[in-house]
């Protein structure tokens, strides 16, 4: 898959079908339009073009509203659209002045001079341009003049596979992450870098990596107790997450990404490692004494064997 950052280094597509979207999460929603567009491309012989954004325009358009959390980061999300089996994705950065382009100058001197589409792909309900004045009508109205053919996702098509990545985060939200996982067609995941902690676990015999999430818009699941896959490497174990404040040791409000894998003795410190959600177990609680805290992570970890033992 070819990816382009900007508009400057763009090559001359062939037959280029064309959709555009933010297209966080890549989830089962998404992916009708993706099929669409990978059937289209293979019966002309062109290749399939995403346009997207960075950032995500809601940071842009709306900045004072409360902060939006997104379900991929950038690299995650041209990874996911790979898998997806994308030829081309071209990241667009999302400006004030992008926004204010008026429809009709959206389509003439974004789309069609810098892609020259073939065909473009949009959901019934895709707006764009200035105040989110364009939409399918306006394209439908000037694809003559433009020599482009314009397909529409019908609304029954994606009522029928009605997934928003706002339904995910509000699964992902509550700690449902099954749900996200089925919404998704994929299961959840984060990935931070090993940092030094307080090193309570290993006085437990619950030794855990703490994870640092660079990305500050990352959404972090419901704080509890999770069985997860942890990704080393190029290895893949089983563990135990917690995410959460520690209120057994301490009553501040640091939240703090913890996993302890199973069978592991390595030393981690700087290293990535991607934390992949399989079912939460139970809220993060305070215990009134350590003999407790180890007594329940006893019973989590025998809990989180059984659910990864049968995912």
């Amino acid at each position: 898959m070819n990816v382009f950052f900007g508009l400057d280094q763009l090559p001359k597509f062939h037959h280029a079908v064309v959709t555009i979207g933010t297209f966080d999460g890549v989830h089962l929603g998404h992916q009708v339009i993706l099929e669409s567009l990978k059937q289209r491309a293979a019966s002309i012989q062109g290749e399939t073009v995403i346009i997207t954004f960075e950032p995500h325009p809601r940071f842009v358009i709306s900045p004072n509203q409360q902060a939006i959390s997104l379900l991929n980061t950038l690299d995650e999300k041209i990874e996911n659209l790979r898998i997806a089996g994308i030829d081309n994705v071209v990241i667009v950065e999302f400006t004030k002045a992008f926004a204010a382009l008026e429809a009709t100058d959206y389509i003439k001197h974004f789309l069609v001079e810098k892609f020259n589409p073939h065909t473009i792909i949009i959901g019934y309900d895709h707006q764009f341009g200035k105040n989110r004045q364009g939409n399918f009508q306006l394209l439908e109205s000037m694809k003559h003049t433009y020599h482009f053919a314009l397909e529409e996702i019908p609304m029954q098509l994606i009522a029928q596979n009605k997934i928003s990545s706002t339904q995910i985060r509000e699964a992902l939200q509550s700690g449902d992450v099954r749900k996200a996982a089925l919404y998704l067609g994929k299961k959840y995941s984060i990935q931070g870098t090993v940092i030094e902690g307080r090193k309570q676990g290993r006085t437990l015999g619950y030794p855990t990596a703490n994870l640092h999430i660079e990305e500050p818009f990352k959404l972090i699941p419901a704080q509890g107790v999770y069985a997860v896959y942890a990704s080393v490497g190029e290895q893949v174990f089983k563990g135990m997450l917690n995410i959460g404040t520690n209120p057994t040791f301490t009553d501040h409000n640091q939240v703090h990404i913890e996993v302890h894998i199973f069978n592991f003795d390595q030393n981690i410190y700087g290293e990535k490692v991607k934390l992949i959600f399989v079912e939460k177990m139970r809220d993060e609680i305070k215990f009134e004494s350590l003999a407790q805290l180890i007594e329940a992570l006893d019973a989590d970890k025998q809990h989180a064997l059984n659910l990864l033992q049968n995912d």
